[in-house]
């Protein structure tokens, strides 16, 4: 990979996450099948491609611009395709009297300047108890396939036609009681208090998350993913958009009271320094940001890590999962989690050890129900 190709990627990155300008002939000759690795590698390509269109001093070689071209529209049929099935699946089980809540996903894709371009993956309904038994009675028939259910998290994993359907019977995070404490109360705001949004998808009225709800629940969906594996840069725009998107609308003293609640306010300035630094967003829109020098230093490790690992483990070996028994592959999976460790006290060494526990004692009760 040529030196300049992660300044370049950041670049046309910062340029289709808000429309900007970009200007490349500074970075000298650029591998654009590098930076599109890249961007596959964090499930942005389409936001690097939005980036190209934005280029003010020159025009990429046509068969550099292709690749990017093609992938965006592949994006803009799947996005199609899968925001038609939610508003089917949804007509549908609001039909059998069951109330969902539609989570991550295409709930924050239209908080994107180009929804369609924004890489669409798993659909996720959040539920209450009795609507959780309901909806695994009247869609498990309809799957292809159904994985094994997590009974105490409350999550059922499933195919639909071409999609993979998660149903969540809680936001269960896995890294904290604290934690564990405070997504309970975006429960019971959301479920008891009444306290939702609406998403207009088609003809559909899709309920999601309440915006400082779903604002917490993403950002606590991001330190889940790098803890346990490996977090994607499309996460983490993902929350950038929710943040401009709504950033005169939440009420920061709620959501500083949930940080707090939580113990991730460390957590927080540290990504809100990724944010700025390297995904270009305006500082005045990150609640609680601070130009502080350890904050861009955290930051620098964070963004490292993040390329290392890729979206969701993208960059990981995995192939132990068919090489080797189970006892090996829980051997493999904690000693990658050991060595992870080292690097996340490198950047959070109070919460690494606050959250290091619980994320075991999961692993162990994985182990002994016979799971991954």
């Amino acid at each position: 990979m040529k030196s300049n190709t992660e300044q370049v990627f950041f670049a046309l990155l910062q340029a289709g996450l808000w429309e900007k300008d970009a200007q490349l002939l500074p970075f000298g000759e650029i591998d654009f099948s590098a930076v599109m690795s890249l961007a596959e590698e964090q499930s942005v390509a389409g936001l690097v491609a939005a980036g190209i269109e934005h280029i003010v001093d020159g025009r990429p070689a046509k068969e550099d611009v292709l690749p990017f071209i093609g992938r965006s529209m592949q994006l803009e049929q799947r996005n199609m395709g899968i925001n038609r099935f939610i508003g089917i699946i949804v007509k549908k089980m609001q039909g059998e009297g069951i109330e969902t809540v539609l989570v991550k996903g295409q709930s924050v894709a239209q908080c994107y300047e180009r929804p369609q371009w924004r890489s669409c993956g798993d659909i996720d309904f959040y539920l209450n108890k009795e609507n959780y038994e309901k909806a695994k009675a009247y869609l498990t028939p309809l799957a292809a396939s159904v994985e094994d259910e997590y009974v105490r998290e409350k999550h059922l994993g499933m195919t639909i036609g071409s999609w993979v359907v998660e149903l969540h019977g809680s936001l269960y995070s896995g890294l904290s009681s604290r934690v564990e404490q405070e997504l309970a109360m975006v429960y019971w705001d959301t479920f008891m208090n009444r306290n939702i949004r609406r998403w207009k998808n088609g003809g559909t009225e899709i309920p999601i998350l309440a915006m400082e709800n779903n604002v917490f629940y993403v950002f606590t969906h991001i330190l889940q993913h790098f803890y346990k594996g490996g977090v994607g840069l499309r996460q983490i725009c993902d929350w950038c958009r929710l943040l401009w998107t709504y950033r005169q609308e939440i009420d920061v003293m709620k959501l500083e009271g949930q940080l707090r609640r939580a113990g991730l306010m460390t957590a927080w300035r540290a990504f809100g320094a990724v944010a700025v630094e390297y995904l270009g967003m305006n500082a005045d829109a990150v609640p609680f940001y601070s130009d502080a020098t350890k904050w861009k230093k955290k930051a620098s490790r964070i963004k490292n890590y993040v390329l290392m690992s890729g979206n969701l483990g993208h960059n990981r070996d995995h192939s132990y999962f068919e090489k080797y028994p189970f006892l090996i592959r829980k051997y493999v999976s904690f000693s990658r989690r050991m060595r992870d460790l080292t690097r996340h006290a490198q950047v959070f060494p109070l919460d690494s050890l606050r959250f290091f526990p619980r994320i075991l004692i999961n692993g162990m009760r994985s182990a002994v129900r016979g799971e991954g």
